[in-house]
Parts: C-alpha cells; structure tokens; sequence
C-alpha cells in the first residue's frame, strides 16, 4: 500500500509515521508514506495557501489552486484508489471502513486546515470524506496519521499476530472481552477460572458473553446498529 499525505504541517508526521507498528510495516515495505508540503505547490512568493473567504465570513480558507496542482502531480505518476478529504462532516470513520480500505493500493488524504478548503476540491477532486469523529480539531493531520495507523495494522504481515487484529474490538460489532496475563493471582484479584481450564470451547463461549455484556452497558447502540 501507498499512501500520500497532503498537508501544511508536514513536521507533524515524522514522529508518528517513524514508530511502532508503522515504522516496521515500511521496513518490510507493506507499505510506503509520503508527505507532501502543500506549500511546494503555490505559485506566490510568500508560499501562501489560504485566503479570505468571499462572503464576508470568518476565518481562512485553503485554496483550490495548489491542491489541485498537488493531486494532479500525484495521479499523473499512478492510479489511486481514493482521494480522502478528513473532515468534520465526512462519513464516519469505523472498523469496517478500516478493514475495506485496508485492501486498497494507493491513496491520497488531503489534510484540512484553517476554516476548510474551497468547496471545489470537495467537488471536483475528492473521491471519499471521512470524519473521525463529532468534534472539530485545528487540522487534519492527526485525522490522517490515525486512519493510517487503522489501516496498515490489518494488512498481512504488519503485526507479529495476524490473528490478533483480527479479535479487536468493533471486528464483530462487539467490544473486545477482558484480557489478563500472568500473575494469575494479584493482591488477591484473581483471573477468572474459565481461562486457567484449558477448555478453548468453554473459553470462547466465555469470550462472546462478556464481549456482549460489556458493549450492552457501554455500547447499546452497536448492538441495535448491527441487530445483535
């Protein structure tokens, strides 16, 4: 997988994209990141890409111009499988979006900023938007390094377990079940019985009750979304 990053901010994914789980995934070249400073895009001396919004209202606005330029650079190289826009309004971002998207080649995600980006990108140049949630941060950035890192995880080799991306919360529709490792015994709290049996049958089964249990008190919605 390849994924581009368009951004204004590009410092802010050295560190993310340089860690753990991502940065052993390009050590294996699962997959491939780069980020592009918007700025190298503009035709201005000051390297501007924002500008008053017409109508009068408040705040700045990302111009078309060097995203257009941006993308237009990128697709003239290779085909992508989408150009993702983070917004605020975009569809919501979820485990099976992940695991869909996570079987695509190529993709773009343009990093918003400011008050936004002039509708004609959305328009014309957008193929997907997505929101990470019903609140507003000072940029897209963190949105982008956080469906990366959703993403890369599930693709074949990133993670030593496979299997274990694959048991997550939300892979079901379910919260995940409690987990405990040794000591069996602590301060007299102890591992329930049932995972000290041996018994893999009795053990799932245990598994899926406390996996329901747990999303009916703090995720109902999951289980009327899905007609659990």
């Amino acid at each position: 997988m390849r994924i581009d990053i368009i951004s204004v901010l590009p410092e802010m994914f050295e560190s993310p994209l340089n860690c753990s789980i991502l940065q052993r995934a390009q050590k294996k070249g699962i997959v491939e990141f780069h980020v592009h400073n918007l700025r190298d895009y503009t035709t201005n001396k000051h390297r501007k890409v924002d500008d008053y919004p017409f109508g009068g209202e408040a705040g700045m606005v990302m111009q078309v111009e060097p995203i257009d330029r941006c993308i237009s650079a990128l697709k003239a190289e290779r085909d992508y499988d989408e150009v993702i826009f983070t917004s605020p309004d975009g569809e919501r971002f979820d485990q099976q979006m992940a695991n869909s998207m996570s079987m695509l080649n190529n993709i773009i995600i343009l990093c918003g900023h400011y008050k936004g980006v002039d509708y004609r990108v959305r328009e014309h140049l957008i193929t997907k938007e997505i929101s990470i949630g019903d609140y507003v941060l000072t940029g897209g950035e963190l949105p982008a390094i956080i469906i990366s890192d959703a993403l890369v995880r599930l693709i074949p080799g990133a993670i030593g377990d496979e299997q274990s991306a694959l048991s997550d919360s939300f892979q079901d529709h379910l919260l995940a079940a409690p987990d405990y490792t040794r000591p069996a015994e602590y301060k007299g709290w102890r591992v329930p019985d049932i995972l000290l049996s041996g018994h893999e049958a009795k053990i799932a089964e245990w598994r899926h009750e406390q996996a329901l249990e747990r999303t009916r008190l703090l995720r109902p919605e999951l289980l009327k979304r899905n007609g659990l």
